[in-house]
């Protein structure tokens, strides 16, 4: 995670940071009164966070796997002052979701969650949580921006950012509109300084709805996934690819056997729309699918060549293979071709080891057959395109059986 971008709760409570008060407790020494806090002995620390009702009958708690993760006791204080033991229903750390259940839970009250679909830009919110552990306190502030990702390249990540005023102990807690339905769960911040300076992420409601159902039903989040890699559609990108999109997401190359692969979408081709509903960017749709379970069926929108195409799939088990999905490569030095005669293409007849070349991904054996939406006969093709010094450059790669893409700029 950036240095910058901060989880709110951290490493042990808040009141055990430098220049706290309550600092030289036992409690922030590792131990707790009375007890032998010898050299040898583990520490043990208290970490602090917030979280949601969403099942009263059943005691179901979403907060942040963070806030949970590796916890031996989990305490539930209610802003009634009731306090309940809870265990975890299930964690899914590239979401940063958790849910945990409240044992025998009595007259709970559970939020009501919202379209998070629906929300907009400058849209009202109000954050609610336990800010350094201070008890139930209310901030307000907008809708700063919809669809945030980047903080994590690994995790699925589609945020609601807000400028209402969050800090350490929100994670976990809830953003509401002005109706007190759940929009989304905090959950992490951009601190410069440590503090809060107005920019907040939250993930979406709907997407907690869907990953805690799968952890309500299985005790965890079984994924699917279309089995693509990707990037963002850039003006520039679509500019090259002669796509007539301003936002989408890219395929720059389909994994054999694939969900995608067996309902033919292809290297090349924009996905546009997901069940009807816009794709904004790859992060968008990648962070969507990863929370759909496995066998769910879905229709995508797609520009393939301008023109706009339809498929239906199921999404098949996720293999969990990590790919930096917005790579945007630079450089082709390091790379020997040749003809591959015919007309056929450019081959790439050796790939220097750490040069630009090897970093955009060519290997030996790939062969060039198109850039920027051109067919590439032979290498004056190729070197007249890249004379034109384009702002983004989308070689068709055939490797194998595959036709994949590489991007640089």
């Amino acid at each position: 995670m950036p240095r910058n971008f901060q989880q709110f709760f951290g490493d042990n409570s808040p009141f055990c940071q430098d220049g706290s008060p309550f600092q030289s407790s036992p409690f922030c020494q590792g131990g707790a009164p009375g007890a032998d806090n010898g050299g040898s002995q583990k520490q043990k620390f208290m970490a602090l966070g917030s979280g949601v009702i969403i099942d009263a009958a059943k005691g179901y708690v979403v907060t942040n796997n963070h806030v949970v993760d590796n916890a031996t006791v989990i305490k539930v204080q209610l802003s009634d002052g009731r306090k309940f033991d809870a265990k975890v229903v299930g964690k899914d750390p590239r979401s940063d979701i958790a849910l945990i259940q409240i044992q025998d839970p009595k007259n709970l009250t559970a939020i009501k969650l919202a379209d998070s679909d629906a929300l907009r830009v400058g849209d009202y919110t109000v954050a609610i949580g336990n800010p350094f552990g201070l008890g139930e306190t209310v901030t307000s502030g907008i809708v700063s921006a919809l669809g945030r990702s980047g903080l994590n390249a690994e995790n699925y990540e589609n945020f609601i950012q807000t400028d209402a005023a969050i800090n350490r102990g929100n994670s976990g807690g809830a953003l509401v509109n002005l109706n007190g339905e759940l929009i989304g769960i905090n959950t992490a911040i951009l601190a410069p300084d440590g503090g809060n300076i107005g920019i907040g992420f939250a993930i979406p409601s709907n997407m907690v709805k869907n990953l805690t159902s799968q952890m309500v039903e299985f005790g965890q989040v079984k994924r699917g996934e279309l089995g693509i890699m990707g990037t963002e559609l850039s003006s520039e990108l679509a500019k090259a690819m002669k796509v007539d999109a301003q936002r989408g997401a890219f395929v720059s190359q389909v994994m054999p056997n694939s969900s995608a692969a067996k309902a033919g979408i292809k290297a090349g081709d924009v996905i546009t729309s997901l069940n009807g509903k816009p794709i904004s960017s790859f992060a968008a749709l990648r962070a969507q699918v990863g929370t759909m379970p496995v066998g769910s069926k879905i229709n995508l929108g797609l520009l393939r060549d301008g023109k706009p195409v339809t498929v239906n799939l199921e999404l098949q088990q996720s293999s969990q293979t990590q790919v930096d999905s917005s790579s945007i490569f630079k450089g082709i030095e390091g790379a020997d071709m040749s003809n591959k005669g015919q007309d056929k293409g450019v081959v790439v007849s050796d790939v220097k080891a750490n040069s630009p070349a090897a970093q955009i991904g060519l290997k030996k054996g790939d062969v060039i057959i198109g850039a920027n939406q051109q067919p590439v006969k032979n290498i004056a093709e190729l070197r007249k395109i890249l004379d034109s010094k384009p702002a983004v450059l989308a070689l068709n790669i055939q490797r194998g059986d595959s036709s994949i893409y590489l991007l640089m700029q």
